[in-house]
C-alpha cells in the first residue's frame, strides 16, 4: 500500500525541475535541541505527505528541520511540528513559505535532498530499527552515557552529533525495548557525570528520517554492481557418456532370443 510520501515522490520524478517546485511550499521548525528536532521532524513526516529536506544547525544548540511538499501538507506538517516542539519545551520559531522564489532554491541547501533520494545506492546494517538519542552538555557526559547504554542493552552506537553550545547527542539503534532500556541507563549516567539536556526514542522511523541522521562510516554498506559473466571458481566434473553396446556384435544365442521376442510381439 503506497503512503502519501511515496505518491508525492513519484509525482516529483515524473515532472521537470521547474514544475516540481512550482506549487510546493517550504516548512521550517526550529528548536534548541537535536533530539527535539529529530522528534519534531518525525512527527511532521508522519502527519502529512511532505519530504524531509534535512536539518540546518547554526550553532548554540539551534537546529531547524526543513520539509517540502504541497502547500496544504506543509502547513499541516508545520502545525504538527510546532505542537510537538512545544510539548518538548524546545520550540524557537516556525515558518511556512508557499511557492518560494527560485533564488531561494539556488542559494539555500533546500533542494538537493530530492536528487539524493533518487540517486542514493547505499544501505545501512542498522536500518529499520528504533532510534534512541541522548543529549548532554559536555562531551565527557555523552561518552559516559554511550558506555552505559552499550552495556545496559543490546544496542549499537550509530553516531554522535555536535550542535554547538556544548551540546552533544549520542545516537543508538536497536529494538524498541532495548533502546528504551539503554536510553534510561544513559540518562542516569549523564546526570551523574555532567548535565543531561534532552532524550528521545523513535520506535518506527521512516526511511527519510534514517537518511537524514548522521551515521558512522563503519555501518554503511555500498551496493556493488553484479559483474557478468560470473567466474565460477569450482571445477565442474565432466560426466562420462554411457555407450550402448552394438547389437550386431552380440553372441548368436542372444541375437536369436531377441529375434524370437520381436516375433512374439
Amino acid at each position: 500500500m503506497e503512503t502519501s510520501n511515496q505518491r508525492s515522490l513519484k509525482g516529483i520524478e515524473g515532472t521537470s525541475h521547474r514544475d516540481t517546485f512550482q506549487d510546493t511550499a517550504l516548512g521550517l521548525v526550529s528548536t534548541r535541541s537535536f533530539p527535539a528536532i529529530v522528534g519534531t521532524a518525525d512527527m511532521m513526516l508522519k502527519s502529512a505527505g511532505v519530504h524531509l529536506v534535512g536539518y540546518e544547525k547554526i550553532g548554540g544548540g539551534y537546529c531547524t528541520a526543513i520539509v517540502r511538499g504541497g502547500i496544504a501538507d506543509v502547513r499541516l506538517a508545520v502545525e504538527s511540528g510546532v505542537q510537538t516542539a512545544e510539548q518538548f519545551g524546545q520550540l524557537v520559531s516556525s515558518l511556512v513559505i508557499p511557492r518560494p522564489y527560485p533564488n531561494l532554491d539556488i542559494v539555500l541547501p533546500i533542494t538537493t535532498r530530492f536528487t539524493k533520494l533518487m540517486e542514493e545506492g547505499n544501505s545501512s546494517r542498522l536500518s529499520n530499527q528504533a532510534i534512541g538519542l541522548v543529549e548532554t552538555r559536555g562531551f565527557p557526559a555523552m561518552v559516559g552515557a554511550c558506555d552505559a547504554m552499550l552495556k545496559a542493552a543490546d544496542v549499537h552506537l550509530a553516531a554522535y552529533e555536535k550542535i554547538g553550545g556544548g551540546l552533544c547527542t549520542a545516537i543508538i539503534r536497536g529494538s524498541v525495548a532495548n533502546v528504551a532500556v539503554a536510553v534510561e541507563a544513559g540518562m542516569f549516567e549523564a546526570e551523574r557525570i555532567g548535565e543531561l539536556n534532552a532524550v528521545m526514542v523513535i520506535p518506527r522511523p521512516l526511511d527519510e528520517m534514517e537518511q537524514t541522521l548522521p551515521l558512522a562510516s563503519c555501518w554503511i554498506e555500498t551496493q556493488q554492481p553484479l559483474n557478468l559473466p560470473v567466474n565460477i571458481k569450482e571445477q565442474v566434473a565432466e560426466i562420462e557418456v554411457l555407450r550402448l553396446p552394438d547389437l550386431t556384435k552380440l553372441p548368436t544365442k542372444i541375437a536369436e532370443v531377441v529375434e524370437e521376442l520381436w516375433n512374439d510381439e
